[in-house]
C-alpha cells in the first residue's frame, strides 16, 4: 500500500471515530477522480454529479462499517460503480431522450483545449466518436474497463470493486476492448 493509501485509511478511521472533518480532505481528494469514472459511466455530467455526492453520502453513512482489507479507493469506487448500476437500471425503466448535436452524438461540455481549430474539430470527433463506443458497452464491461484504464486500478482491485473475480475482470476488459475495436471501426468512414 502507498502512503496516500495509508492516509486514506487513517482519514476513514478518523471519520469513524466522529471526526467529520474528515469526510472533506477524502472528498477533496478523490471528487474529481469519481466524478470522471460516473460521468463515464453514464454519460449526463448533471447526474455525474449527482452520483458523486451521493457516493460521498454513502461513504460518510458506512463509515463505521468500513474495514480497511483493501485500498481505499477500491472501496469509493464500489459504492460509485454500484450507485452507477442503479441509475442506469433506473434509466432503463425511465427512458429519456438525451440531448445530442446533428450528427447524433451526445454533447459534452468542451475541453478549454489550446489547440488550433482544425486540430480541436479532430480531437472534438475522435473523443465523441470514443465516448459513443463506451457509452454503447454493457455495463459490466464499461465498468471495468473504466476502471482499469482511467483509474488505473489493478484488475485485483477492479475485481474487488465489483465484486468479482480478477479472471472475470481480464475477460470483461479484453471484451471491452474488443467491442471498443468494433464500434469504432463501423463508425469510422
Amino acid at each position: 500500500m502507498t502512503s496516500s493509501s495509508d492516509d486514506d485509511i487513517q482519514l476513514m478511521q478518523r471519520l469513524a471515530n466522529g471526526e467529520d472533518l474528515a469526510l472533506n480532505t477524502l472528498m477533496a481528494r478523490w471528487r474529481e477522480r469519481v466524478a470522471a469514472f460516473l460521468l463515464r459511466m453514464v454519460g449526463d455530467h448533471a447526474t455525474a454529479m449527482d452520483l458523486t455526492q451521493e457516493s460521498f453520502v454513502r461513504l460518510y453513512s458506512s463509515r463505521h462499517r468500513y474495514q480497511p482489507t483493501a485500498v481505499f479507493s477500491t472501496y469509493l469506487f464500489h459504492i460509485a460503480a454500484n450507485l452507477a448500476r442503479s441509475h442506469i437500471r433506473w434509466k432503463g425503466r425511465h427512458p429519456t431522450v438525451p440531448l445530442t448535436d446533428e450528427e447524433g452524438a451526445m454533447i459534452h461540455e468542451p475541453a478549454d483545449l489550446q489547440l488550433s481549430p482544425d486540430a480541436a474539430a479532430d480531437l472534438h470527433e475522435k473523443t465523441a466518436l470514443v465516448n459513443q463506443a463506451i457509452v454503447a458497452l454493457p455495463t459490466d464491461l464499461r465498468e471495468a474497463l473504466l476502471l482499469f484504464t482511467v483509474e488505473d486500478m489493478s484488475h485485483a482491485e477492479v475485481a474487488a470493486a465489483l465484486g468479482c473475480s480478477t479472471k472475470a475482470i481480464e475477460v470483461r476488459i479484453y471484451r471491452a476492448r474488443q467491442m471498443l475495436r468494433k464500434i469504432i471501426t463501423k463508425q469510422t468512414p
